[in-house]
This record gives C-alpha cells, structure tokens and sequence, in this order.
C-alpha cells in the first residue's frame, strides 16, 4: 500500500518566514497549525446593514492537534459566531484570543494586534486524518460591502482558493471582475462561485441591482444529487434539447470537496497508487462502491475514515459475485466487471462521514512506456487531481496546464485544478536518465 500523505493539498498557515513550531510558556515546542479544503461562502445580507454572512468549511490536519485557530479579518465587525463539528453535527466551542496567545497554540507569527478564534476540536486529528469543521460569522465592514447609487458592491481580496457569493433576495448580478459560475440557490437568491487557480489573492468585486425579474423568490426544487460530492457532467455527443437544460442543474463547483492522488509506479509496470478523498453526506449510506473501469485491474484496496483514523473493511468483487452482493453499477454486470466495495457505519442525519479510499491500478492502455518515453494519458471529471511521477524521471511534455513543484520525495508533482463541469484529458510525457530511448 502506498504511503500517504496531505502535501499535496494540505495549506500550511504561514503568515510569514519563521521557525517550523511556536513554543508555549513552558518551552514546550507546539507544531505550526496545518489545514486544507478551506471553502468560504459570502452571503450578502440588506444593503443598509452593510453586512454579509460567512459559512467557512476547513479542515484541521495537524496530528494531535486539539485546538484550531482562526483570524478575524481586521477592519471587520464581527458577530453571531458559532462553530460546528462536520462529522456530527454538533457545536464546539470556541472563544476570542490575542494574536500573542495564538503564537503559542500554532500560529507563530500571527499578528500580536489581531483577534483570534480558538476553537475546541471535538477530537484530537489523527495522524494521517482530518478534522472538519464550519465557521459561522457575520461581518460588518463597509469598505467591503457598500452602496454605490441603485448598485450594490462587495469588494475583497480573497486568499481561500474555493468561494461562494450570494446576492440579497431580488437583486440580478450585473458585473464581475473574475470568471465564475451563476446559479440559483434553492430560496430564489442568485449566487456566483469561483475556484481561485491563481497563486496570488483575488481582489474580487461583485456589483448588482434590484430587479423586478427576481422580486419573487423561485419555488424551491428538489436537488436530484446529493449538494457534497457531485459529479462532473458527462462527456454526451448527443445535443440536450431545451427543456432538459431548462430543467439542468448548474452545481456549484467549488464545493465539490473529492480529491484524487495518482503515485505513478515504474512506467513499464503499467501500474500506479490512488488516493481518492471524499465526504458521505446521504443519512442511512453505508457503503461506498468504485466501479473499476474497463481495462484496468485494481489491487492492494484500502480504506480509512479521516474523521477518526479508522480502517474499514474492504472487498473486492467479480462478475456473478457483485450480483450476489447486491450491488448496483449502474449497468448490466458482465463476467469483466469489478468493483471495489467499503463499508462504513451508516452516515447519520446531520452527520457526515469523510472517508480516504486506497488502491493500486493497473493500465495498460493508459500508462506504460512508449520507446523509452513515459506515457500517461487519463481523463479527470473531478475539479482537483494530483499526479505524482515516478522517482527519477524529468517532465517532458504536459497537455492540460497545472501547477508543478516537487513532493517530499523529490518526485515531480503536478496538480491540475479544473472549475469547468466538462473532462480535461491529461496527456503527461516524461524521460529517465536510466532509459535509453530507442
């Protein structure tokens, strides 16, 4: 089984250069807070009021870690805080620090004039897991969010990468500095959501009006997929008619919330590991199924919940005997078919379940070794996807663009962040000093 780490999508919180771990009053080193899968959602409150409401989902992953910390932005008022554990449902507690108090819980530049949550985890992290939680606050902070004659402007730069802006009930959007999605959300009010691909912050400016269009609110529908862990659209060459894109759902992509990790082995193995994150969010669900694609062969499976560090129990299932299981793939079970089935404790109401699914892959037809070249060419429909080369081997050739940096390893790493809904076709070459090309 392949070892696992978050590096490659875990955020060290480092509000500058500094010394690895903060040190408490007795001298005892504290490890420097660690935390990933950070999405905000703005929801602009009445106009006059000139303030908006945060929903921040984060997740704690500092091992051992008891205590989280989170910094209100200077120039804002803040109130109405409470904060939730994700995996039950329930509150935690939390109350207000100086920034001197937050230097010896993890945060060892943090601004000694700045004010701080402190929130009580419900668990200590585990080591190789997560703890999830939603921040709850209001702000008041009128160069953010201002009138500006019949238009109203929410104006911020913004560092989380994932963000979510909801206008006030009956107001159309009518400017946007940066690319995003418009929909509906289910009480009418019309939101625009965005995934920052950018390095840097993004100075985010939102304008709208009142219109008579939107003064009544929508009928709510009833979502046909769970809102966590929604997948991308298919790839279809047939033309949907008008009503079915009239009645399509347009999902908002920044809170899809699933990671996958591709560790590609020795090319010639035709073989790489797989780490694929997700959030069970559906009361009663009590198992997860991975249907393996045609073509490939899937070994070593693994399972873990994040949310406590527990091993699942894993299954692997062929033709006749997925019947016999009772599993549904969607589809007519064949002598070929396999799946890789995991069951968990059912996902109650208002809990959730946020479960590491391990496997090695096997793929002829999508990896392997081409003349000495390193060949790798493989479809992703999830917004975020990480391919990590093998040991010693040098880029040559990327299709589809991506960020690149090395792992702890050593190894080249590539991490591809799409906001579309549609497929990107990853086309990857490499060359080793160890291969000879013929």
């Amino acid at each position: 089984m392949v070892g696992l780490t978050r590096a490659a999508v875990a955020t060290v919180v480092m509000l500058s250069t500094g010394s690895a771990a903060a040190q408490t009053t007795t001298g005892a080193p504290v490890p420097r807070q660690t935390q990933a899968d950070d999405y905000s959602s703005y929801e602009l409150l009445a106009p006059e009021r000139q303030q908006f409401r945060i929903l921040y989902d984060v997740t704690a992953t500092t091992p051992g870690a008891t205590v989280f910390l989170n910094p209100i932005r200077q120039g804002s008022e803040a109130s109405d805080e409470r904060v939730t554990d994700l995996a039950t449902g329930q509150p935690l507690a939390f109350r207000v620090i100086r920034g001197t108090d937050a230097r010896t819980l993890g945060l060892p530049n943090a601004a000694v004039d700045a004010e701080y949550l402190r929130i009580d985890l419900a668990r200590p992290v585990p080591v190789g897991g997560e703890q999830r939680i939603r921040i709850d606050k209001t702000y008041k902070d009128a160069a953010s969010y201002r009138r500006d004659g019949a238009d109203i402007v929410f104006s911020r730069s913004l560092g989380i990468r994932r963000n979510k802006v909801v206008l006030p009930p009956g107001y159309e959007l009518v400017a946007c500095n940066t690319p995003v999605q418009v929909f509906t959300e289910e009480d009418g009010r019309v939101a625009v959501s965005f995934v920052n691909v950018q390095p840097g912050q993004v100075a985010l400016e939102v304008r709208a009006r009142p219109s008579s269009a939107l003064a009544a609110p929508a009928t709510p529908r009833t979502p046909t997929v769970p809102p966590v862990a929604e997948a991308a659209a298919p790839t279809s060459t047939r033309t949907p008619t008008l009503e079915a894109s009239a009645s399509a759902r347009v999902s908002d992509r920044a809170f899809q919330d699933r990671e996958i990790t591709y560790w590609l082995q020795p090319p010639e193995t035709h073989a790489f590991d797989i780490s694929h994150d997700y959030t069970e969010t559906r009361p009663g669900t009590d198992r997860y199924v991975n249907i393996v694609r045609g073509g490939s062969r899937a070994s070593n499976p693994g399972a873990t919940v994040l949310d406590t560090g527990a091993v699942l129990p894993v299954e692997t299932l062929r033709g006749e005997a997925i019947t016999k299981a009772g599993v549904d793939i969607g589809g007519a079970v064949s002598a070929e078919s396999e799946v890789v089935l995991i069951r968990f404790p059912a996902v109650k109401a208002g809990h959730s379940t946020r479960l590491r699914i391990t496997e090695t892959y096997t793929d002829p037809s999508r990896y392997g070794l081409v003349d000495g070249v390193l060949v790798w060419r493989r479809a992703f429909g999830r917004p975020r996807n990480v391919v990590v080369l093998p040991e010693g081997w040098a880029l040559t050739a990327n299709a589809v663009p991506a960020t690149i940096d090395r792992d702890e390893r050593g190894r080249v790493r590539l991490t591809y962040v799409n906001p579309r809904i549609d497929e990107i076709d990853v086309l990857i070459r490499a060359r080793s000093a160890g291969v000879t090309p013929r």
